[in-house]
């Protein structure tokens, strides 16, 4: 919200930081509730890989969305003058090249989301968690000069939902949602393919939601 931020070093750095640890909690908090879904773009993932079903993950993308709007609704509320900035890309970059981006950026996410909560791993522990986290603050760090480093489509939506204006939208959905199904099925079929199979559901029992 402040001008120049995604090219001020200090600005952009504690927002890295702030989206890393405020992810970190929210995923500590669900996770053993909903399994943390707070991602359009890792739901899409899941349910692409069979690890949930298709209407569940269409009610996390409506809870995901409405959370998105109010959040940003709230925030034109109580700062009294100011405007809710949508996600913008560079004069530097094309459309293209910023989908490219966000994409690569969610399927290192979505990877680690895998990869984090994987049983044959082990249990989930703290640090797992943690480490989502810092994925996210990264990827904000990298492309926030560029993309704006979103990497979770419900994010675009609620900002540009409240400014009025969804342009280059499909930026930050395309790309994140294919980065994220590539990184879910190459998780699952080729890095760690699990070869327990639910005789009743047909499905996977590696990765559990």
């Amino acid at each position: 919200m402040m001008p120049d931020a995604v090219l001020n070093p200090t600005s952009l750095v504690v927002g890295a930081i702030a989206n890393a640890f405020a992810l970190s909690s929210v995923l500590y908090i669900a996770w053993d509730i909903s399994g943390g879904h707070v991602n359009p773009a890792v739901t899409f993932a899941m349910a692409v890989g069979g690890h949930i079903s298709v209407p569940t993950a269409l009610f996390y993308w409506v809870a995901q969305l409405i959370a998105s709007v109010m959040a940003c609704l709230v925030l034109k509320v109580i700062v009294v003058g100011m405007h809710v900035p949508t996600y913008a890309i560079a004069e530097e970059m094309t459309g293209f090249g910023a989908s490219v981006l966000e994409g690569a950026l969610t399927f290192v996410l979505v990877y680690t989301v895998y990869a984090a909560r994987d049983p044959r791993r082990g249990p989930l522990s703290s640090i797992g968690i943690l480490v989502i986290g810092l994925i996210a603050g990264a990827s904000a760090l990298a492309a926030g000069p560029f993309s704006g480093g979103s990497v979770n489509p419900a994010c675009a939506f609620g900002s540009a939902a409240i400014a009025g204006s969804f342009r280059n939208q499909a930026v930050y959905w395309v790309g994140p949602l294919i980065g994220a199904t590539f990184a879910g099925l190459l998780y699952d079929n080729a890095m760690f393919p699990s070869h327990a199979t639910d005789p009743i559901r047909g499905i996977s029992e590696g990765i559990v939601v």
